[in-house]
């Protein structure tokens, strides 16, 4: 991959290693010392007056390290301002903040940094994911944001982030990043090379920023960032990525230390061109599979998607034996199966989160060309290896893990409660007199998410009576008014949607010996996941 030359003071650390003397005439120069002659011999006078000891900690600190590298590309404007100065002492006042985030970080950087070469962009922005989600490739926003770049569904769609029941491309380090560069770059063009706007508009919006900037000129008011009358989240937004440029350009100014991370790749990307369980993928790796998901957080569930993408990301030392260990093993080993016998009552959806599978899957390993299934059929269903609690970084896992370490009020009581058709999170908070940030907060959710009947909720209530509801099941349900063609029965309508005549007769309060007619409209909670999309 294509680099920028390496800083100033790298070429600097290489010297003093060699007691502060440049290289001798005769001594053949590296290809880097030859493209950047003129900084080779410009050494600092103050290098060589360091002691060994000190010297030595230099040259550990810089060679093959990141940071330099990073410095060398800094594109931003450096700007004084109160905002910035604001986050400056925040970032120094808390140090193990930024050690936290850089743990999880150095994961990511160094691809990130390469990426942001590769494409003349300033490497300021491999920091960026420090201000949107602290380097959390499983944060999720109230906003429906996800992602170490935080991209909300409708954004990570139109850059071709695929979002499914067993996928989400926004999660997914190398796809997302790559996304997260063409936008930044699309806002740059869009801004006339403005930084600080682009920044600003992948934060709130270029709508927002644009009509914040007509209101100016309007006013005969100035149109850059700073004079702008922007969302108090977006004020906040530039400043901090400009504060932490500064950080990482001079740490020693705030009395910071910034932990070396090694200027070479992390991962691999290996093509497994198949549907895999991450569980085997781990033991493959010899990897902690709790280390796999960070690299591969993009996977919803204890498998790969079936339909692709059919890569993993492995750290480079395990690539080599993950190849030749993967080679050894049949597709059709890389999942479990189980032969199930179709009972009375039975519908795909209901065998597929019995097993923790898809109806798609289902009817692609089955060849089904319907919905319809008989009983005393016979299916193959594909299933993990392991139970539910290995996988601990899939969505159910993750959302079960926040709810048990939820927390009310002094004197609240946990309470499991199952939604019901026509719940929402309004309805919900207000008959339990909770406010709806508390009860999403509680569920690891966002306003905007959809609810399916028969799902189960946390809540903190000082109601004294406890109920409980189970389900495994974590999906997306739209409400849809269906509307009744010619040929159609109740029956049929179920079948088509994987749903149950009788909770189609209870949402639209139909008897079961009341005939429907071509036109009728019916209201149907439809599982989009299990549907394909409707």
């Amino acid at each position: 991959m294509t680099r920028l030359k390496r800083p100033i003071a790298l070429a600097i650390g290489l010297i003093t290693l060699g007691g502060c003397q440049t290289l001798a005439p005769s001594q053949p120069k590296p290809e880097k010392a030859a493209q950047k002659q003129s900084a080779a011999l410009v050494v600092d006078e103050a290098l060589c007056t360091l002691n060994k000891e000190q010297r030595q900690q230099f040259t550990v600190s810089d060679r093959g390290n990141l940071w330099p590298r990073l410095r060398d590309g800094y594109g931003l404007p450096e700007v004084d301002h109160p905002r910035v100065g604001t986050y400056l002492e925040w970032y120094a006042r808390h140090p193990h903040y930024m050690e936290r985030v850089m743990e999880r970080g150095h994961r990511y950087l160094y691809y990130i940094t390469e990426r942001l070469e590769e494409e003349g962009m300033p490497t300021e922005l491999a920091l960026l994911p420090i201000v949107e989600s602290a380097f959390d490739p499983f944060a999720y926003s109230h906003g429906r944001a996800s992602g170490i770049w935080q991209f909300v569904p409708a954004t990570g769609r139109q850059y071709g982030l695929k979002q499914n029941w067993w996928y989400d491309g926004r999660r997914d380090i190398v796809a997302s990043t790559d996304a997260a560069i063409r936008y930044l770059k699309y806002l740059n063009e869009l801004f006339d090379g403005d930084w600080l706007l682009a920044l600003a508009s992948y934060n709130t919006g270029q709508g927002n920023v644009m009509r914040r900037m007509r209101a100016n000129e309007r006013q005969g008011k100035p149109t850059d960032f700073w004079s702008l009358r922007l969302p108090r989240e977006t004020q906040a937004y530039v400043p901090q990525l400009l504060a932490l440029s500064q950080i990482v350009k001079n740490p020693e100014r705030f009395d910071l230390s910034l932990k070396p991370i090694p200027d070479q790749p992390y991962f691999s990307i290996v093509d497994v061109e198949s549907q895999i369980d991450l569980a085997q993928a781990a033991e493959l790796a010899q990897l902690n599979l709790d280390e796999l998901y960070m690299l591969n957080a993009g996977y919803n569930r204890w498998a790969t998607d079936p339909d692709g993408p059919h890569q993993l990301l492995v750290p480079v030392e395990k690539e080599e034996q993950f190849r030749t260990r993967l080679a050894s093993i049949d597709a059709e080993e890389r999942i479990g199966w189980r032969r199930y016998r179709v009972a009375s009552g039975d519908s795909l959806i209901t065998i597929a989160r019995r097993h923790r599978t898809s109806v798609d899957n289902i009817k692609r390993v089955n060849e089904l060309s319907s919905n319809i299934i008989r009983v005393g059929q016979t299916l193959m269903i594909p299933t993990a290896k392991h139970p539910a609690d290995r996988y601990t970084f899939s969505a159910g896992e993750r959302r079960e893990r926040i709810q048990d370490n939820s927390q009310g009020s002094e004197g609240s009581s946990r309470l499991d409660y199952e939604v019901r058709p026509g719940d929402s999170f309004w309805t919900i908070a207000k008959r339990h007199g909770v406010t709806v940030g508390a009860l999403t907060n509680w569920n690891g959710m966002a306003p905007g998410d959809t609810l399916m009947p028969g799902q189960t909720l946390v809540l903190w209530t000082e109601e004294g009576d406890l109920t409980t509801a189970q389900s495994d099941h974590r999906s997306v349900v739209r409400k849809v008014n269906y509307r009744v063609r010619k040929g159609d029965s109740i029956a049929r309508i179920a079948n088509r949607f994987n749903l149950s005549v009788s909770d189609i007769l209870r949402w639209n309060k139909v008897s079961p010996s009341s005939y429907i007619h071509p036109g009728q409209s019916l209201t149907l909670f439809v599982d989009v996941t299990e549907n394909g999309g409707y």
